[in-house]
């Protein structure tokens, strides 16, 4: 049986429970939204208590401070320099152009879409703008090029039209106003065409964007291996250099490990001159910056036959590695290993075969492939070793020599 509940009056009135605060979640660093509204710490400023909205407390002056009326001495010194009817133009043009206009115009935006950047816009630049085309009106279907006959023709019409002693004048307007088409003359001056614009491309390497500290000129290094090649800094600029070889290198000393890197870099201009060099650093740029610049130094020439090909065949042997490298026909292309590939793209050589036997380091593959370019043996140095006389077959035949 349930316990007797204590008697309630029915007049009075109901007991009404205390309202409870949500508790603070535990394990939890966000606060509990609490329903009591916050006052705000500071009281909100609106615009037009501090005269944001007013224009004429603002920074900008007004028009009437930007373009006063001339006084009398500024009337007196435009007189000098202008005529009474000019002087009467300038006062008429200028009262026809408001002056809140000026105001407005002729200063700096300061508003959130102004550019942040300054432009002429009476200027076109093709690159940027919209580049402007010729009307369609200026297409000719039936225009073609003069035949010789006709440019014969317009020659033959101007010299009999030179004066007894003409000069080179004459020659620069009839080259400049010779039309080399038949038909609409605007369709061969100013020809209309859909495509955009070409971008400016910029072939000269000395035409680049300098960084602070980026001046190569100021190295030391850079000076001394101009002086010791006699190389300009275009000239080495435009040489094709390779890192065929790079890895880390250990030496054990009594004080420990030594960890170095390896470099070994072919340099040459593509035209017969080749060269390797090899770097070695504790820091990578460092290393390759040695090799790079023992390579240019070291670049010796090549011999080539028809500037595309060896002189038959050569062999080459640096510690186990033999690299034996072949002649071929116009065409055939270089089919070797990547390596003795880069070296042909440096020294200019298009037409080649290789093969490498035994042993395929890289390093060695590198040096017994210089060692065999650079033992090639010229057919006349064969033909006066040998007391003979040498002729180019091909040269007699196709060419009509005769010996």
């Amino acid at each position: 049986m349930s316990a007797p509940r204590a008697a309630r009056c029915l007049c009075s009135a109901p007991t009404i429970p205390p309202k409870r605060l949500p508790l603070r979640r535990q394990f939890s660093s966000t606060p509990s939204q609490s329903t009591v509204r916050r006052r705000v710490k500071y009281p909100s400023v609106k615009a037009s208590d501090m005269g944001l909205t007013n224009p004429s407390n603002g920074t900008r002056p007004s028009p009437e401070q930007l373009y006063k009326p001339y006084t009398e001495e500024e009337l007196a010194a435009l007189s000098k320099k202008y005529s009474p009817s000019q002087l009467a133009a300038i006062r008429a043009g200028e009262e026809a152009i408001s002056a809140s206009d000026l105001a407005v115009q002729a200063t700096f935006r300061s508003d959130p879409f102004a550019f942040n950047y300054l432009d002429d816009f009476s200027t076109h630049r093709p690159v940027i703008d919209k580049p402007v085309r010729a009307p369609q009106s200026n297409f000719d279907p039936n225009s073609r090029v003069k035949t010789e006959r006709e440019i014969a023709g317009d020659l033959a019409a101007w010299v009999q039209d030179l004066p007894e002693e003409p000069d080179r004048v004459e020659w620069m307007k009839f080259s400049d106003n010779t039309r080399v088409t038949v038909g609409k003359e605007e369709a061969e001056l100013n020809p209309h065409s859909s495509l955009a614009p070409e971008l400016p491309i910029m072939k000269d390497p000395n035409l680049r964007y300098p960084k602070p500290g980026d001046n190569e000129e100021d190295d030391p290094r850079i000076q001394k291996l101009i002086q010791s090649t006699g190389l300009s800094m275009l000239a080495i600029r435009q040489l094709k250099t390779k890192s065929l070889v790079n890895h880390r290198v250990v030496n054990q000393t009594r004080m420990g490990k030594i960890q170095s890197i390896y470099y070994l870099t072919i340099a040459g201009n593509g035209s017969g001159l080749l060269g390797i060099g090899e770097g070695k650093a504790t820091e990578p740029e460092n290393a390759r910056k040695q090799a790079y610049m023992a390579a240019i130094r070291n670049m010796q020439p090549i011999r080539r036959y028809e500037e595309r090909t060896i002189y038959g065949e050569v062999e080459g042997k640096v510690g186990a590695v033999e690299v034996k490298l072949m002649a071929r026909s116009p065409g055939f292309g270089v089919r070797c290993q990547q390596y003795i590939f880069e070296m042909c793209r440096c020294a200019g050589i298009t037409d080649l075969a290789a093969r490498v036997t035994r042993s395929r380091n890289p390093m060695n593959v590198v040096k017994a492939t210089y060692a065999a370019l650079q033992s090639q043996r010229l057919p006349d140095d064969i033909a006066r070793a040998r007391g003979k006389k040498l002729v180019d077959v091909r040269k007699v035949y196709y060419g009509g020599l005769h010996c």
